[in-house]
């Protein structure tokens, strides 16, 4: 496998999206006062948006290859001339994937808010299904490759460091070629309550190896109930199939 791969999304890039293209549609809008409001800012917009996002790269260990496309305003719009419009993301929204830019004029002969589809695409290396699976199979490298995916398809992250999906389970069905992402997985189950385990107690300048059973299920790096031999009801990390960690 690669080099871990950080599966921070790319918030410092989308702000620097976001700030051209307000910086850009301030200054293309104020050269053309007296040209057709609405066909000069989307044909301003639709360009500079192409232009400044060509080769930006994402803050994180994953160069991701931002793509903008601008959709069309409702064709029933009629709107006035405006010598500034200021563009916004409305509350709720961010630019990322599917989503919108708002646009309203604050200086012309009529004040409008109007809002644009942007689709915003983050193309980047990432985990991809070599095969079918279905629910609760335990993934494994053989299971997965690289490929390149839009990273902003969908809403939940994308998994790209291995040690956060390797031995995790498949929650739903996971088709060849699909893209491994944060909802698609969940801890495996290592043991059933009433299983012998192997309690591992830790505190400082001491560790203490007993036997004793587990009162809960087992889930990896989640805590699960055991009774010790002295019959102490204690919770723990689980560290393995066989092994509760306790710090004391």
């Amino acid at each position: 496998m690669n080099e871990k791969m950080d599966q921070v999304l790319p918030w410092r890039s989308l702000r620097m999206i976001f700030f051209w293209v307000f910086a850009s549609l301030m200054a293309t809008v104020a050269q053309a006062q007296t040209q057709p409001a609405e066909s000069e800012f989307l044909g301003a917009t639709r360009h500079w948006l192409d232009q400044a996002v060509a080769g930006i790269q994402s803050s994180g260990a994953v160069p991701l290859r931002m793509e903008v496309s601008v959709g069309a305003l409702d064709s029933r719009l009629r709107l006035a001339s405006c010598s500034r419009v200021e563009p916004y993301i409305p509350v709720g929204t961010r630019l990322w994937g599917r989503t919108r830019l708002g646009l309203r004029c604050i200086e012309g002969m009529g004040k409008w808010n109007v809002f644009l589809p942007v689709t915003i695409k983050a193309i980047g290396r990432a985990w991809v299904m070599r095969r079918d699976v279905v629910p609760g199979t335990v993934l494994g490298e053989a299971d997965v490759m690289e490929a390149e995916v839009d990273w902003a398809e969908e809403p939940s992250p994308i998994i790209a460091d291995p040690a956060l999906w390797v031995g995790q389970v498949a929650v739903r069905n996971l088709m060849t070629g699909q893209a491994l992402r944060q909802n698609m997985v969940r801890p495996a189950q290592v043991f059933q309550a009433g299983a012998q385990v192997r309690i591992v107690a830790q505190g400082t300048g001491f560790q203490i190896h007993s036997d004793g059973q587990a009162l809960s299920p087992g889930v990896v790096g989640q805590l699960a109930k055991v009774r010790m031999d002295n019959g102490r009801v204690m919770s723990g990390m689980v560290l393995d199939a066989r092994t509760v960690k306790l710090e004391m």
